[in-house]
């Protein structure tokens, strides 16, 4: 659920008491929060430790976001932080029973991932149409053979998911040229709904997927969305692992519908060793990196802090999340993107 409320003020601002506590599920390299140093108790904890220090947290960074820990640990009513902040864009590792239904405000790096995961899904496309693998592929085995590739420009695209992801990705896949459909749970101006998809599918060149993963989307490409793309499109999923029927994804592109597809993002990750998408015809894999570009950690504790800086003043708070939606909603107030700072 969405709260327009704050966390309970932290104790003892404004007064002598101590400082607010966060503490940080911390993961290797740390979050650095020079920033706010001395403002607030930074308590840096681990899977084995969070279950002893949560009930006594102002708020808590989920700096290991592919953690399950914070599940776990959740502690009892009464003991509770009042705010909740997780260094990735997707919550669905947090919305489990007993955080949703508390008063806790939740929050996540909406904004950082937004261009980094559009360049990266602009090159998959540029890659597939231009058949550069196979180019690379030829080079090493010192083979010239001449081919045709395919444009780009006057392609279609359905993007799925309308947040500031999907819509990056199809502000630069139009710069490309193309003709993008972008759809959401619900149509709205430029938007259409979830409920069209399979209808859309047929027409499309590529479908991305860049939704999030909530009940309405899970398992959402199986064995009747592949059947309805058409026979030489292709399959790109930056959203979550979760969001694909892998077994269906495989015996589809065994089939050649879709013809090619890249995955970024897996039910299981690392994608374990025996796993019969490492060698499905035509698949891309990637490690859960499209989003990860140099800097990227930086720029994730730099808008933890722009948001603490917030909450220690008593102002609203960005990015909250609708924890029945499982995602911010459009309108809620958004976190600046990225300036660039860099050390």
């Amino acid at each position: 659920m969405t709260s327009s409320a704050l966390p309970p003020p932290p104790p003892g601002r404004g007064a002598a008491g101590p400082p607010p506590r966060v503490v940080v599920l911390d993961a290797d390299p740390p979050a650095r929060l020079d920033r706010i140093a001395g403002r607030v108790e930074v308590v840096r904890a681990d899977a084995a430790s969070l279950p002893g220090l949560l009930p006594g947290a102002d708020a808590l960074l989920v700096w290991d976001f592919l953690s399950d820990a914070v599940r776990d640990a959740w502690p009892p009513p009464g003991s509770r932080p009042g705010w909740v902040h997780t260094a990735s864009a997707g919550v669905d590792r947090l919305l489990f029973p007993g955080l949703v239904g508390s008063d806790t405000v939740l929050t996540n790096a909406r904004g950082v991932f937004d261009q980094p995961i559009a360049e990266y899904v602009a090159g998959l496309v540029l890659a597939m149409a231009k058949d550069l693998l196979g180019t690379w592929e030829l080079q090493r085995e010192r083979r010239w053979r001449h081919r045709e590739t395919v444009k780009v420009a006057g392609g279609r695209a359905v993007v799925v998911g309308s947040g500031p992801i999907g819509r990056r990705i199809a502000a630069v896949l139009s710069a490309l040229g193309m003709d993008v459909v972008l759809v959401g749970r619900r149509a709205r101006d430029g938007v259409r709904a979830a409920d069209e998809l399979h209808g859309l599918l047929g027409g499309a060149d590529w479908v991305i997927c860049a939704a999030p993963l909530t009940a309405g989307t899970t398992g959402m490409f199986d064995a009747a969305a592949f059947a309805a793309m058409r026979p030489g499109a292709a399959f790109i999923n930056v959203g979550r692992g979760g969001h694909v029927v892998e077994d269906d994804l495989a015996a589809a592109l065994a089939a050649g519908r879709p013809a090619r597809a890249a995955l970024d993002v897996f039910a299981t990750e690392p994608l374990p060793p025996d796993s019969a998408l490492w060698s499905a015809p035509g698949l891309f894999v990637s490690p859960h990196m499209s989003g990860d570009t140099v800097g990227w950690r930086d720029d994730l504790a730099e808008q933890f802090q722009d948001n603490a800086e917030r909450w220690l003043a008593g102002e609203p708070l960005f990015n909250v999340v609708d924890k029945r939606l499982g995602y911010v909603p459009a309108d809620a107030p958004a976190a600046p993107p990225p300036d660039g700072r860099k050390d």
